[in-house]
């Protein structure tokens, strides 16, 4: 049996993880773990659990858990392991084992570690120290400030783990493997100035002297900024042996190889190259993100890919390991195929490459493309993220949040578990809570040139835990939504899409069909333009009908579109159209929100102000402003000036069609999955 501090709460034996129950329950059973083998008082048990004033029955509640905890112990055998949870008047008292406690071994470990007197020792136990740890200390404890002091306890130890392990391979002249281990920690903890102190001396003696000095001039800003600091002495001390260094003309010393077989790949600014090492059945140290430590046994004659020996993942430009796996492999090349006859978009192609490499900001890039249901959103993304590929050679990873689909929407935890799994990530090691995911995710992806792409999102809240933390990773976010959160609190770029001109709609059209259709009647093609508002999804529903109906001109579908009760059916093609596009973002919406869209149907032009809104509501003023801002967010209906809005014709026929069947909101079972869905 064995219990873990070092991650989520956990009691693991030979036939797996134990059930603990609620988050007060594991808080119980961590505070004793914390204090092994001593009396724990009742009342502090209650002081921390419970961040306000405990409730009247706080004594039962506590006691309640404990008898939980009793009896789950019990059936996972703990009495063969000598374990023991007994009371003793008002406390209680875990007997067990320390050696069972992963803090427990860790703390050993990095007691036995000399890495300076001993390196070549050192290195192998602290690597097994910082093995054991899973994810954030105590996760899924209560957010009590008794709680937040011991866990933070626990990360300064993990941190000071991790300088000791950088040392030991400076003091062994493996160099590159001590940035590599020290970058990660570095990049999520950028005011520890004994971490960047290491990581800068080990930089320059890869020959990566203006990387060393751009950390020190970066963290020098962070503590001015943030703190109101100069750096300290060990900072300082660091910056100017760098210098003295280089007006010596030292530089560049050479890195003890970790083995004979050894690739590197070219990282981003500051960051390490990478190496694999490959040998008789020892252990592989963990390359590319996640904090040193997490190592796999690799067997004799195998890398920790599990392919043969020498064989070198990902691609010349970075490598993709696996959290806590120690593996590398492939970099991961999660996007969808590219767009098909994708035209125009140059100003938002634009706007993006802007946006996302943007490295000014020393903020990791992050981009919100949005636009009305069937404006292709996501044909931008994927088509910019397809054009860019080579500028992120660590991987791309995309993923389908289900802001706008047929059923619930994508959960952050089960989306950053294909993320991790999709970087080499074992399925036993990644974390189940979505708060431990997230902070392995940006740890894993740290120092990586890795792109983003986060489809289809609702809201911001969705998004937030899916953001990559590295400087060199960039991130771009579909929604119908304007997601203005982001862009608050995230610095995120908008780039609106807009319903395309004629000229950019009869292109669509002729690649569709074939530009000599087209240019039988150009007169027909505008108003097949207009008839489908510039949408490229209708657009392309509408070149599906004619594809179907090789006979047709343009003009007669024009004419069967001019029917506003068929024109929605028509603008459908199997299993996408815009009537289904339409229903997911209407179903988001609140009832009054529905009701204010379906009164706006009613207009006679689509032009509208607040006033004749509020009259075809009957609503108040406030009441249909507020309406009014959430449907224009939503991009329902746009705000063209102060005042003035405008819904679209298909809005209008979607809505109309909805109150005629009493809102009762048709479910088709169609989605966008064509290449210029929403």
């Amino acid at each position: 049996m064995e219990f873990s501090l070092l991650g989520p709460i956990a009691v693991t034996t030979g036939s797996g993880e134990l059930s603990l129950g609620p988050a007060k329950r594991r808080s119980v059973l961590a505070l004793l773990l914390l204090q092994p083998n001593t009396t724990v008082p009742l009342e502090q048990l209650i002081d921390s659990l419970w961040e306000e004033e405990p409730p009247e029955h706080a004594r039962t509640v506590v006691q309640g858990h404990v008898s939980r905890l009793r009896a789950t112990l019990a059936e996972g055998g703990a009495e063969a392991y000598g374990i023991e949870l007994t009371t003793h008047g008002s406390a209680y008292l875990l007997r067990l084992p320390e050696e069972l406690i992963d803090a427990h071994r860790f703390g050993e470990l990095v007691a036995l570690a000399r890495p300076e007197a001993a390196p070549a020792d050192a290195v192998p136990l602290l690597r097994e120290a910082l093995g054991l740890w899973r994810g954030p200390a105590l996760t899924g404890t209560v957010t009590s400030p008794p709680f937040a002091a011991a866990a933070h306890a626990l990360e300064e130890r993990r941190l000071t783990a991790v300088e000791a392990l950088g040392r030991a391979h400076g003091a062994l002249g493996e160099h590159e493997q001590a940035a590599a281990i020290l970058y990660s920690a570095a990049v999520n903890h950028p005011l520890r100035e004994g971490l960047i102190a290491g990581l800068m001396r080990a930089l320059f003696r890869t020959g990566r002297q203006s990387d060393a000095l751009e950390w020190f001039h970066r963290t020098r800003r962070l503590l001015n900024e943030e703190l109101g600091v100069d750096p300290g002495e060990r900072l300082r001390e660091a910056y100017e042996e760098i210098l003295r260094a280089e007006a010596a003309g030292a530089g560049r010393q050479p890195s003890r190889p970790a083995d004979a077989t050894r690739g590197a790949g070219d990282g981003p600014a500051g960051a390490p190259s990478f190496h694999v090492k490959h040998g008789q059945g020892g252990r592989v140290p963990l390359q590319g993100g996640a904090d040193a430590g997490d190592a796999v046994e690799a067997p004799a004659g195998e890398s920790a890919a599990g392919g043969a020996s020498g064989a070198r993942g990902g691609t010349e430009g970075g490598s993709a390991a696996g959290a806590g796996s120690g593996r590398t492999g492939a970099a991961p090349r999660l996007l969808p195929r590219p767009p098909a006859r994708f035209l125009a978009r140059e100003e938002q192609l634009g706007a993006l490459t802007e946006a996302l490499t943007d490295r000014t900001t020393g903020e990791s890039p992050l981009a919100v493309v949005a636009g009305p249901a069937g404006v292709g959103k996501t044909a931008c993304a994927v088509q910019w993220a397809h054009l860019h590929a080579d500028a992120f050679p660590d991987g791309q990873l995309f993923a389908d949040l289900r802001g706008f689909g047929e059923g619930d929407e994508a959960a952050p935890a089960e989306i950053l578990r294909d993320f991790l799994l999709a970087l080499g990530t074992p399925p036993e090691r990644v974390p189940g809570s979505a708060q431990a995911a997230s902070a392995l995710f940006r740890s894993l992806v740290a120092d990586r040139r890795l792109l983003v792409v986060l489809d289809n999102a609702r809201s911001s809240a969705q998004v937030r835990p899916l953001l990559p933390g590295g400087l060199h990773c960039a991130t771009v976010v579909t929604s119908r939504s304007r997601l203005d959160g982001l862009v608050a609190t995230d610095c995120a770029r908008p780039v609106g899409l807009q319903a395309l001109g004629h000229e950019e709609g009869a292109a669509l059209l002729g690649a569709m069909l074939g530009p000599e259709r087209v240019a039988e009647d150009p007169a027909a093609a505008r108003e097949l333009v207009d008839l489908c508002d510039g949408l490229p999804l209708a657009l392309r529903a509408a070149a599906a009908q004619l594809t179907a109906r090789p006979r047709w001109r343009l003009a007669r579908l024009a004419a069967a579109l001019r029917d506003e009760r068929r024109r929605l059916a028509l603008l459908s093609a199997e299993d996408t159209g815009m009537a289904a596009a339409l229903r997911m973002s209407v179903a988001r919406l609140s009832a009054d929100d529905a009701r204010l869209l379906s009164a706006l149907a009613t207009s006679a032009d689509g032009h509208l102000n607040a006033s004749v809104a509020a009259a075809l509501a009957g609503y108040d003023p406030e009441r249909t402003q507020d309406g009014l801002d959430r449907l224009a967010e939503m991009h329902l209906v746009d705000e063209e000036a102060t005042d003035v809005y405008t819904i679209s014709t298909l809005t209008q026929l979607f809505a109309r069609d909805e109150r005629g069947e009493g809102g009762k909101g048709r479910r088709s079972g169609a989605g966008e999955e064509s290449g210029e869905r929403g």
